[in-house]
């Protein structure tokens, strides 16, 4: 199962209808939960999902609407007495602010919460789902933007594999040791994409935003204000929903999810109107509760 459940799209101020920031990525076994706002702990249990599956979380800067809810979050990871570290990743300019609401409250500590803060340019973990990147982006305090990419692998091609007699176990023999006799694994497979998949909130245009971006199966970006607030969007580090479509349209994006809507705005159709402008592939006005698939993977080509 690789989907994003969305507990909350809203920004600053949380509104009836949306909550704050919330977002848990699944990707198979590895279970990722992203700028989990205040309330998100409630919004999981109204999405039916438990905390013991998350894995990882991933700050991407300390303002409220992104991280509130850690406090709870990892208070419950410690009721529930997940069984597998937790790590938590985090800019590292903020630590002041991580130590507070990692210890925000007494609560009996049962878990194991590993701390991983980012400092520099560039941080890359090795994860089981993948490499996840951290770049930094552009915004009032240290944020960063998180990429996942999972490695490419080969996929066995049946008729290959009958001329030249491979069958059975002989076939997981192939593809353990690459080799078997003369025939290569090249020779009987072809290569099977990696999926992809970005996380970008809190910033004005910058060059992380597009490195993040760049060919990925689902993008999940900011579009806090429409065009006509522009000024405004670009005086306070954000981006406009139109801004978001050229960014997915320049960057090769297959889906689209466009979030962290301003509560001045009534509309939502607006944000998707404004994107459509310079984006012509699927795009998604986050809501509330709601889920979002990872595109399929892309065919590979048997020549």
């Amino acid at each position: 199962m690789r989907e994003l459940v969305v507990l909350g799209t809203a920004s600053q101020v949380p509104t009836r209808y949306r909550n704050h920031n919330g977002y848990l990525l699944r990707w198979d076994d590895e279970v990722i939960l992203f700028d989990p706002g205040e309330g998100t702990q409630r919004q999981m249990l109204m999405a039916g999902l438990a905390v013991t599956p998350i894995k990882r979380i991933c700050i991407t800067h300390f303002h409220g609407d992104h991280s509130l809810g850690l406090p709870g979050i990892l208070q419950r990871i410690s009721l529930d007495k997940v069984p597998h570290p937790v790590t938590v990743h985090y800019p590292g300019a903020g630590q002041q602010f991580y130590d507070r609401l990692r210890h925000a409250t007494s609560y009996w500590d049962n878990a194991e919460i590993v701390a991983s803060p980012l400092s520099g340019a560039r941080c890359v973990v090795e994860t089981p789902a993948g490499r996840l990147t951290a770049l930094p982006l552009w915004h009032s305090l240290p944020t960063y933007g998180y990429r996942l990419d999972e490695p490419s692998g080969r996929r066995m091609v049946p008729s290959r594999l009958a001329e030249h007699g491979i069958s059975g176990p002989a076939v997981g023999e192939l593809q353990k040791a690459g080799r078997l006799g003369d025939v290569t694994l090249d020779q009987v497979s072809v290569e099977k994409p990696g999926q992809s998949f970005a996380f970008i909130m809190d910033t004005g245009l910058c060059d992380s935003v597009f490195e993040l971006a760049a060919g990925v199966d689902l993008l999940v970006i900011e579009s806090t204000f429409l065009t006509e607030d522009a000024e405004m969007a670009a005086l306070v580090g954000h981006l406009t929903a139109a801004q978001a479509g050229a960014v997915a349209h320049e960057s090769g994006v297959r889906k689209l999810v466009l979030t962290h809507f301003s509560q001045r705005y009534q509309d939502p159709s607006r944000f998707l109107e404004e994107a459509r402008q310079s984006f012509a592939g699927e795009i998604v006005v986050a809501e509330d509760l709601g889920r979002v698939p990872v595109p399929p993977r892309r065919g590979a080509t048997v020549g």
